[in-house]
């Protein structure tokens, strides 16, 4: 971490929750030490959770899909915001209630489950609008919507990431089809269940008794934001969706504790720094001026936490490329993606 180097990540938390898409994998893939890094935490008899955004499948399902990698996971692990949206409905509607579902099976599954039916049409006459992500949406799905929610209907997201990472670059998220509806109906859904949303963060906590969480995530938008919200401390990893220079423009509401290139940071203790606001300066380097100029030599880590500091010491948003006033700096740029 920045500074003298301390013990292990992981030894201050009595819970890591993770996010799934862009953390532990890229669509069904694994990333590189996720599953190495999560069977450690099992073989050192240490609390998970898994928090994700993504409706398209169930918490059974999600657990079976990381089996299949290597990764031992229970459904008692897992908190979607398929099922998180299920429990709000049936906690505000009716048993047997019409429920308009946009999104895949899981979420179909997950309405029936607590005791609402699931419809397709807007003159089935549904009393809620449930919309998830569902790789086969398409216009009609999201026409029907529009007509519920216009005759009334409560609107309910499950999230509204724009984007969704993948090997070949970000895709259009939920966020994206939420946006189409909102653009329709020239208003925000009611409820909207998924991260930045704290709801999931604290359920996972809730079903261990933990005291002490981190939260584990690639989106400063929905993961960091989210455990800000819930007052968990965090760790973004660079292997989904936000990168070093959203970092640096990153309001209060959206800064990481910690930030790490992969999951192997919560167990090497050169695999992680703490970014702070306080001075710019950090393992060896400096930065000054109004370019954020980055001076002197260390890791590459210890560099971002440097620029961090400077850029957040701000009163408005950095918008301005680092530069580099040394050779080691110029590397470590090129490293974090900061230049050109």
């Amino acid at each position: 971490m920045s500074g003298p180097r301390q013990g292990r990540l992981v030894d201050a938390y009595d819970l890591v929750i993770f996010d799934l898409d862009g953390v532990v994998y890229l669509i069904d893939e694994p990333i590189p030490g996720a599953v190495e890094a999560i069977g450690r935490l099992h073989d050192e008899g240490r609390s998970v959770s898994y928090a994700t955004n993504n409706a398209s499948r169930r918490a059974a399902d999600v657990a079976e899909l990381l089996t299949g990698m290597g990764v031992p996971a229970g459904a008692d692990e897992v908190v979607t915001s398929a099922g998180a949206a299920a429990a709000v409905l049936a906690g505000r509607l009716a048993p047997g209630d019409r429920v308009l579902v946009v999104g895949a099976d899981a979420l179909r599954d997950e309405i029936g489950e607590v005791g609402l039916v699931s419809v397709d049409r807007a003159d089935e006459e549904p009393v809620a609008v449930v919309q998830g992500y569902g790789p086969r949406v398409g216009w009609a799905e999201l026409a029907e919507a529009a007509l519920a929610v216009r005759a009334g209907a409560i609107w309910v997201a499950t999230n509204t990431d724009r984007t969704l990472p993948s090997p070949r670059g970000p895709l259009p998220g939920n966020g994206s089809l939420v946006a189409v509806l909102r653009t329709a109906l020239d208003r925000d859904p009611d409820i909207v269940v998924g991260k930045p949303a704290p709801g999931l963060f604290r359920t996972g906590a809730e079903r261990v008794g933990a005291s002490r969480p981190l939260v584990v995530g690639d989106r400063l938008d929905t993961d960091i934001e989210g455990a800000v919200r819930a007052g968990m401390d965090s760790l973004l990893v660079l292997t989904g969706v936000s990168d070093a220079r959203e970092l640096l423009g990153a309001p209060a509401e959206r800064r990481p504790t910690f930030v790490g290139y992969d999951l192997r940071g919560l167990f090497d203790v050169d695999g992680v720094v703490r970014v702070p606001a306080g001075e710019p300066a950090s393992g060896g380097w400096r930065v000054t001026g109004d370019g954020l100029r980055l001076d002197g030599s260390g890791s590459t880590l210890d560099a971002l936490a440097a620029l961090c500091a400077a850029a957040w010491s701000r009163s408005v948003a950095c918008e301005v490329a680092p530069t580099a006033g040394s050779e080691p700096a110029r590397t470590a740029l090129r490293e974090l993606g900061l230049t050109g």
